[in-house]
């Protein structure tokens, strides 16, 4: 008896034989207008023919032409959901709650809502602010909160938003959506980070302040060999437009792994920017090759500083070993040198393109990671000198407030401004087929995204969350963003039971790591594995 799939693939053989024959009859005796159908029974019957002597795709080779509608089904499956099927609640990465608040912001359109929050206040993990009985009154509040970086060793010391745009880059992000966020960041009075593929054009267009991120591959500063040039990076580095330099460790998205750029959105002029080969799958190297431990890093900081004129200069990282980031610390204290400031980026952070296990399994998470680094840097009394970025899904005045209560100074935000400037997250941004012509370089795409309109949207976001901040402030009866403390966030942590940040992350004592004794038994382990002379785990016993 033959077996079921010989059956099928057999009937597709009669089924199509038998409809050329009936078309070709058709069209030869009767009307030759019958010639279209034949034509599309041909076709067809060319594709199954196709399928079933293909060697790659098992369903097409079993079930011919109907096999196909497997693919078409799953192009289609994120679409269906995200329109039809996901609740405002559940939507991932970023829900609908937080989707639309951004897309009003952004329009000025109504962003109040109506009969009360759809979120559920007594599931685990729920989070909220405190709210005062004395309430500051929102007008008398400063509106426009900022920060100035720069320590004793720099020069040139920034006023900084307390929301600024996250390190995208060209390559990943379209000339267009680089230009929008840009002269956005121009209206609005805030930041643009360049992400490590360097300095554009479009970058410069429209005058906005630029943060410089220099990564692995040293792309913009880099010689022929791909090692770090002093005086590439002095060139760039020096223009009046670039406020600050990051100096790019490690992302939330990848910790461990360079940043991707396929090849298809490497064109010849993003080649010639980053100073690569076009049309090539370009993949930054996982560790620089400027420094090899703690110390040599602090010093490389230090040089930048130095090459850029005396801008501030920090790093970004995400908690992985925590050893490793208090080795970078007591190369700090030995060298008496300190970053500016200190980007601290979590595994739930964006990305592009990245492997699937570095995203989903790997790096601390930003609130974890924030609270550490903030803790740590009060330990060694070493805060004082530096100031601290969050990164890592920061979409609303909350997020902003909550990463204030464990320790940021600013916010960094990168998929929460695509949105504001068109994006749907269809999640295509790693095929140049983004339809919103943010994450694509098709011009057929492109054209949909006019940066006139798209950079007002931007400012207006920006602002409306930052209004938003203030209210939340005024409403829990603070006056200023410094008098934020842990005590006024609040989690769920189970039916029952709810701490305050302050419980489930313990500030700890300025000064208080200085000496061995006096550092808290849950960070003793890590200090011992401290080495700023190499990277890794050093005394480690199993």
């Amino acid at each position: 008896m033959p077996h079921r799939p010989f059956m099928r693939r057999r009937g597709f053989v009669i089924t199509s034989t038998s409809l050329l024959i009936v078309s070709a009859l058709l069209t030869i005796f009767l009307d030759r207008n019958w010639v279209v159908l034949l034509a599309i029974v041909v076709f067809i019957s060319v594709l199954g023919y196709i399928d079933m002597f293909q060697k790659r795709h098992t369903l097409r080779r079993i079930f011919p032409i109907a096999g196909r509608l497997r693919y078409f089904m799953e192009d289609l499956r994120p679409k269906l959901y995200q329109y039809f099927i996901e609740s405002d609640t559940d939507g991932k990465p970023i829900g609908r709650i937080d989707r639309s608040t951004i897309y009003q912001r952004a329009k000025k359109e109504l962003d109040t809502v109506p009969f009360g929050t759809q979120l559920d206040v007594y599931e685990e993990g729920y989070e909220w602010m405190c709210h005062s009985v004395s309430p500051k009154a929102f007008d008398t509040l400063n509106h426009d909160p900022r920060v100035v970086f720069g320590n004793k060793d720099c020069t040139q010391p920034y006023s900084a938003s307390i929301l600024n745009i996250s390190a995208m880059s060209y390559g990943s992000l379209s000339a267009k959506a680089v230009e929008a966020m840009n002269a956005g960041a121009k209206i609005g009075n805030f930041a643009q980070n360049t992400g490590e593929g360097g300095i554009s054009p479009y970058h410069l267009k429209h005058g906005g302040d630029i943060i410089f991120q220099v990564g692995t591959a040293y792309f913009g500063c880099r010689d022929e060999e791909g090692n770090f040039s002093p005086e590439l990076f002095a060139e760039k580095a020096r223009l009046p437009q670039v406020k600050m330099i990051e100096l790019k460790i490690s992302q939330g998205a990848k910790p461990g792994h360079g940043g991707v750029l396929p090849a298809i959105k490497n064109t010849e002029e993003i080649a010639k920017i980053r100073h690569v080969q076009p049309h090539t799958r370009i993949v930054s190297p996982p560790y620089h090759t400027a420094f090899s431990t703690p110390l040599e890093m602090i010093q490389f900081i230090k040089k930048l500083r130095e090459l850029s004129g005396g801008k501030p200069v920090g790093f970004k990282i995400t908690i992985g070993h925590k050893s490793e980031f208090i080795s970078i610390c007591q190369a700090m204290i030995h060298l008496d040198t300190y970053p500016d400031f200190i980007t601290v980026d979590g595994g739930e952070g964006g990305t592009g393109a990245a492997p699937a296990e570095f995203t989903n399994y790997l790096g601390a998470p930003m609130l974890d990671g924030l609270a550490f680094v903030h803790n740590i840097l009060r330990g060694l009394d070493i805060r004082k000198h530096i100031k601290i970025i969050a990164a890592g899904k920061i979409t609303s005045a909350f997020h902003i407030a909550r990463a204030m209560a464990l320790g940021a100074d600013t916010c960094n935000a990168a998929r929460a401004m695509m949105m504001a400037i068109g994006c749907i997250q269809s999640l295509l941004c790693n095929t140049n087929r983004c339809p919103t012509g943010i994450t694509t370089h098709d011009p057929t795409l492109t054209v949909g995204l006019v940066v006139e309109d798209k950079k007002v949207r931007l400012a207006n976001y920006h602002k409306e969350t930052i209004d938003a901040f203030v209210e939340l402030m005024g409403a829990s009866g603070l006056d200023d963003k410094k008098n934020i403390t842990r005590h006024h966030i609040y989690r769920r942590v189970s039916l029952n039971k709810m701490e305050t940040y302050e419980e489930i992350f313990p500030t700890i004592e300025i000064g208080s790591m200085l000496t061995p004794e006096k550092i808290p038994a849950k960070y003793v382990l890590d200090f011992k594995m401290a080495n700023m002379h190499q990277w890794g785990l050093s005394n480690y016993e199993s």
